[in-house]
């Protein structure tokens, strides 16, 4: 089977797990929203080992400054839930694991807003993607209760890394 015929979410971590260990990359996630949900999904592939190196829930802002390393300055200004704060993340998990890539996680799963952000706001960010020189973030709008706003942020982080990973050749 190709991967890219592996799209479904039931095959998505797979094929992002194969995709990594194809291109000799490892990759290491920072969560806020998901709490270690992304990082656990990466787990349960046969193999994963071969590219996860960890990954750091950082619930509570000064977790993020921390061990992330995200500018506490920029906290106070803009709030957890912010494009920035997810490009730091990124490259935080980067930097306290040694992984090549980095993927994070942070915004409101509710039931109610948060810093003036509704629920369903959530960024997702990349960092060390080959083909892209600087820290990403993307802006979500998802809907549903917690657990299906937690559960698609990890599913549309993978595909976004599946898609720029299926891009680089």
């Amino acid at each position: 089977m190709e991967l890219a015929e592996l799209v479904d979410a039931e095959n998505l971590p797979a094929a992002v797990v194969q995709l990594l260990i194809r291109r000799d990359l490892t990759v290491a996630t920072a969560e806020s929203l998901t709490a270690g949900l992304l990082a656990a999904t990466l787990a349960e592939v046969p193999g994963a080992s071969g590219t996860l190196q960890g990954g750091v829930v950082a619930y509570q802002n000064h977790v993020k400054e921390r061990l992330l390393g995200v500018d506490p300055g920029l906290l106070a200004r803009a709030g957890a839930v912010d494009a920035e704060v997810a490009r730091q993340m990124a490259e935080g998990a980067r930097h306290v694991t040694g992984a090549d890539v980095g993927i994070s996680t942070t915004g409101v799963a509710g039931p109610e807003a948060h810093q003036g952000k509704p629920v369903g706001t959530v960024y997702v960010g990349l960092a060390g993607m080959p083909g892209h020189a600087e820290p990403e973030a993307v802006l979500l709008h998802l809907e549903g209760d917690r657990e299906a706003i937690r559960r698609d942020t990890v599913r549309r982080g993978l595909q976004m890394v599946q898609a720029r990973l299926t891009r680089w050749a």
